[in-house]
């Protein structure tokens, strides 16, 4: 699921409802309560979409557990609120800052790692690190610009390559023609370093890699 498609599912969630809200009838003791399956409905779709969001420990899930445990009308009321909450922080980015954030920091970390093997010329296995490191940032691109990261044209779903993906993220105008260039100048070091190929590239190229990628994940962002 993309960014965008978690976009569309909470507008659509909001909008249900709301229109749960105005199907409202009075109830058994004189209280305004929600049709029965306009109730299951929503609290249903709204538990699977923000334990898939967020998971089961964030506190939206176990509030809309708690305030959705029965039909009256103000615990809808209560449910849209916090539908709208949610509305609201994925409009605003906050959910693809805050885990952008987060990326930033692990891949400084290994990057940082691997110019301590630099440091200790081990220039084949920093070579494959910051490799690892620039795919995943590639990945994590592709979210917001609705590029797949994966290829079921085979019947089976497979990762698509850092190749394809670089291309695609171009094409998508996430960075230029000439970051495609060291991009796929990065991934050829990286690839002849994961098969052996460890005398087809020096230290000096791949400490050039580590200053290239470093630069191109703090500056090209999600």
């Amino acid at each position: 699921m993309t960014l965008k498609d978690i976009e569309t599912r909470i507008d659509n969630l909001v909008a249900q409802a709301q229109a749960a809200l105005k199907n409202c009838h009075v109830g058994g003791f004189g209280t305004l309560t929600l049709n029965s399956q306009d109730f299951a409905a929503l609290r249903a779709a709204g538990l699977a979409f923000i334990e898939y969001t967020f998971g089961r420990d964030h506190s939206y899930y176990g509030e809309f557990d708690k305030k959705l445990d029965n039909s009256y009308e103000y615990n809808g009321e209560y449910a849209l609120g916090i539908l709208t909450a949610i509305q609201s922080q994925i409009k605003g980015g906050w959910i693809e800052t805050t885990k952008g954030l987060v990326t930033a920091e692990v891949f400084a970390d290994f990057l940082e790692m691997a110019e301590h093997l630099l440091e200790q010329q081990y220039k084949d296995a920093a070579a494959v690190l910051v490799g690892g490191v620039l795919e995943e940032h590639l990945r994590q691109l592709c979210l917001p610009v609705s590029v797949s990261v994966e290829d079921t044209s085979i019947g089976r779903t497979v990762a698509r390559k850092a190749d394809t993906l670089n291309a695609d993220l171009v094409k998508a105008g996430k960075y230029t023609k000439l970051d495609q260039k060291s991009v796929t100048a990065w991934l050829d070091l990286r690839n002849k370093a994961a098969h052996g190929k460890y005398s087809e590239y020096t230290r000096e190229q791949v400490d050039l890699m580590l200053d290239g990628v470093r630069n191109f994940v703090s500056r090209i962002r999600p």
